[in-house]
Parts: C-alpha cells; structure tokens; sequence
C-alpha cells in the first residue's frame, strides 16, 4: 500500500516567526522552538522550516548559460577597496543601453539575484548586481553567516558604494548614461538610501524595503516604485509617513500593496512565500517603470 505524503500546512504565524528570525532578534533555536510549537510537533517544524526558507537548489527562470545574453563576473572600483559583481546584458543590442543595479536581499549576492539580474537584462538593460559584502570578504555560501555580515555592515560604506557604482554605470561607455536600481529586501531599503544620497539616480524600484527618515526625503530626485506585501505588517508600518513625506515634498512616486502577499514574495526560490501573480504584476510594472524613466 503506497503512502500518501502529506504537506504540512504553513500558517501566517509561522510565516511572521520567519521573518522575525531572518528580520530582527530571534535566533536559530528560539525560531525552531516557536515553529515546533506552532506546527504541533518536532517533526511537522523541521518539514516547515525549508519551505520558508530560500532553496539555492531551486532552477533558475533564466539559464545562467541562456545564449540570448551576456554575463560575466566583474569587479570595480568602490569607496574603501574593490567591490565584486555580476553582470548581464543582451547579446544582441543596437545604441547604447540603460543600465540597473539590482541590489540583493540580506542574503547576499547568491544565484537567485543573479536570476533577477538576466531577467532584467533580457528586458533590454544592462545589470549589475553587487556583492555589497565585498569588503566583508564577500558573500558566504552560507546564509546564516550572510545575514549576520549584512547585520553588522556599516550603513554609510554600504551607501557610499552604492553611489559608486551609479558612477561607474554611468560613464561605462555601453550604457546611455541612465541608471536605475531595483532592491529587495535588504536592497529594497537601500534603493531608498540611494535615492536619498545619489542625486544621479535616474529611478529607484524597491520592493518590501524599509523606508528612509521623513527628513531625508527632501533629497530625492528619482522617480520611485514602492512595491509592498499586504502580509508584511513589519515593513508596511513606515509606508504612511513615506507617502506623506513623497507628497508634501512634491517628489514623483507610486505605491502598491500586493494584497495576500507576504514579505519575500518575488523570491521563486521560497515555497511558501513565493507569490507568482503578485510577483508578475510586480515585474512587469518595474520593468515598464525602469523603460519609461531611463531610456
């Protein structure tokens, strides 16, 4: 007689524990002894846990080897020492190109922003995503280890080679000049640290990222797309006073709140809270919003 295998049911709650361990002060143990008690048993935690985390093993949507581009590892100049990346760009292309960052979550530079880099590079841009631990020594296989070094950067280095990488982009002689980031996560707040820094910022994406001080939004000049997750009641405490603040100093911006979606919800890699109707609707606006503010 065959057994019929049984998916364990993944709540809200199990879900917010996740983010609260990945996001705040909830170490390891402390996160699998909620999650044990919320899924009823030991068991029943340690099938939970994977589905909420990232799986590095998951396919790419765009083959790392896929001919219709070009990519290579890069390293430029930053601020205090070199920085490492990855680059995409079309195979075929006529003119110059706009170019965008996209700035990886808490994790690192691992394989699925390097996915998001050849999605966005196939959608006619060249992309650049940095290891913004660089000067940590780079970004650790391990992801544990990755957040714990994205903890302790330095916030203002972490600007500051972000602004250098605008730079860079900027007077590589293949792009047009224009350069756009998108951010998740992690990078989603960064994308708002650099359009509050980076007056050459042609247009900022940010997805589920925290917001910057009501103070600094003075400074922006680039047209921003904030994209949130209804769930996502940590992130989603900042978006009234930012949009006041957009408002009153008469900055160019859009909101969306993708409802039913949790905080994560563009990563593919992540069964649980992965949500491909909010991520799609998600992309294509990005995509439409990074074409018309930077060609």
């Amino acid at each position: 007689m065959n057994e019929q295998k049984i998916t364990p049911k993944i709540t809200q709650a199990m879900v917010e524990a996740y983010d609260e361990y990945t996001h705040l002060t909830l170490d390891r143990r402390s996160f699998m002894d909620k999650l044990t008690k919320l899924a009823g048993s030991g068991a029943a935690a340690a099938m939970i846990a994977p589905m909420l985390a990232a799986n590095s093993a998951q396919a790419a949507i765009i083959a790392a080897d896929d001919k219709r581009l070009r990519t290579k590892d890069v390293v430029y100049p930053g601020p205090t020492g070199d920085i490492k990346g990855y680059r995409a760009s079309p195979a075929e292309s006529s003119g110059k190109l706009p170019a965008v960052i996209v700035i990886h979550e808490n994790r690192g530079l691992n394989d699925h922003i390097r996915d998001v880099a050849r999605r966005m590079a196939l959608e006619g841009f060249i992309a650049l995503a940095p290891d913004l631990l660089s000067s940590a020594g780079g970004t650790p296989s391990d992801e544990e280890k990755a957040r714990e070094m994205i903890g302790a950067l330095d916030s203002k280095t972490a600007i500051a080679e972000g602004v250098a990488i605008i730079e860079f982009l900027r007077n590589d002689k293949a792009t047009n000049g224009k350069v756009g980031a998108v951010g998740f996560c992690w990078g989603g707040g960064m994308v708002n640290d650099l359009a509050v820094n980076a007056p050459d910022l042609g247009a900022g994406v940010a997805y589920y990222g925290r917001q910057p001080k009501a103070e600094d939004v003075a400074k922006i000049k680039a047209p921003l797309l904030l994209q949130y997750a209804g769930l996502d009641t940590r992130i989603n405490a900042g978006i009234d006073a930012y949009r006041k603040a957009l408002e009153e100093n008469e900055k160019t911006f859009e909101i969306f709140v993708y409802e039913g979606a949790n905080h994560a919800f563009n990563n593919d890699t992540s069964a649980a809270r992965y949500d491909k109707k909010a991520a799609d609707l998600a992309w294509s606006r990005t995509v439409e919003f990074f074409k018309k503010n930077l060609s």
